[in-house]
């Protein structure tokens, strides 16, 4: 898994994101939910819930990275499976709603992060299980 430092900077720099996003517009960490902002200020809960709790336990570190991986994987492919799928007439008249290149490369860096974590945190959680 990733360095027990490296995700709790991660996580502690939700409050960086958060700021941009609300302050100034700029959405790094998930511009895959901005047509969903009720969504998106879940997210950021369930990131600053991730924090509190490896602050409070760290034994639970890997599995908490490992859950909010897979938690961010799954978002990630269905908010752009249903944008890049299924094709509303709204969406033909006012031209938007579409998936944009922001969003495409949001997924891209996101998704592969995601993913990355999430296999370390397998690999860790097996190699502590030990054999079946």
């Amino acid at each position: 898994m990733l360095p027990r430092k490296i995700l709790v900077t991660y996580y502690a720099a939700t409050v960086l994101f958060l700021w941009l996003d609300y302050g100034f517009d700029i959405n790094v960490r998930v511009a895959f939910l901005e047509s969903a902002p009720g969504l998106k200020t879940l997210y950021y809960l369930v990131c600053f819930t991730c924090l509190a709790l490896v602050l409070w336990r760290p034994a639970l570190t890997t599995f908490v990275g490992m859950i909010e991986s897979l938690a961010t994987l799954m978002a990630l492919i269905i908010n752009m499976a249903l944008r890049s799928m299924i094709v509303s007439d709204s969406m033909i008249e006012s031209g938007s709603g579409f998936v944009t290149i922001p969003e495409i490369v949001n997924f891209l860096i996101a998704g592969g992060a995601a993913y990355v974590a999430y296999l370390q945190g397998i690999r860790s959680m097996a190699s502590r299980s030990g054999p079946y």
